[in-house]
């Protein structure tokens, strides 16, 4: 990770992530977990570099307007911003099934039924995975980001979309 920072010439990564308190609805508290998990693993030792070529850090301000996450980014370096808009509809499915999981999952942790975590964590680790590669797909071309980043903003994106007003 170091090197591809140091080979860029300049601080590649996200430095803080907001999410926009008008359209990214609070949820439960497990949600709410799961969302501050994904972000802090977002913002642990991450690369990040948007193809227009803009200089980090950056910040990364999520929001959900008309059926699409908008991606705002900012440069600490120069201030400057670009927007990227991806559609939720793609990842509909994807969401909703990997919140059921979790709470199956957060009701077995509950329940102490600790047999049923095991296997119930295979799913949504498969589901996780399903997003992160749906995710790397759609930004391909926008952004340059590393395997562990893809991971994180699969979550940080489905906790942010699930139940998008």
């Amino acid at each position: 990770m170091a090197q591809y920072r140091e080979a860029a010439g300049h601080d590649q990564r996200i430095a803080a992530i907001t999410l926009d308190e008008h359209t990214v609805v609070r949820r439960n508290p497990d949600i709410e977990h799961e969302r501050a998990t994904a972000i802090a693993d977002l913002l642990e030792d991450n690369s990040f570099a948007p193809a227009s070529g803009r200089r980090g850090p950056f910040s990364l301000h999520l929001a959900i307007e008309e059926n699409r996450l908008n991606l705002d980014i900012r440069s600490a370096a120069d201030g400057t911003t670009e927007t990227i808009v991806l559609p939720l509809a793609p990842f509909r499915r994807i969401v909703k099934d990997y919140f059921i999981v979790c709470e199956s999952y957060y009701d077995a942790v509950r329940g102490g039924r600790l047999g049923q975590v095991e296997a119930i964590d295979m799913g949504r680790r498969g589901l996780h995975n399903e997003g992160s590669e749906k995710l790397a797909e759609r930004l391909a071309d926008r952004v340059v980001m590393d395997d562990k980043q893809r991971g994180a903003s699969s979550r940080c994106s489905a906790s942010c979309t699930y139940g998008a007003r």
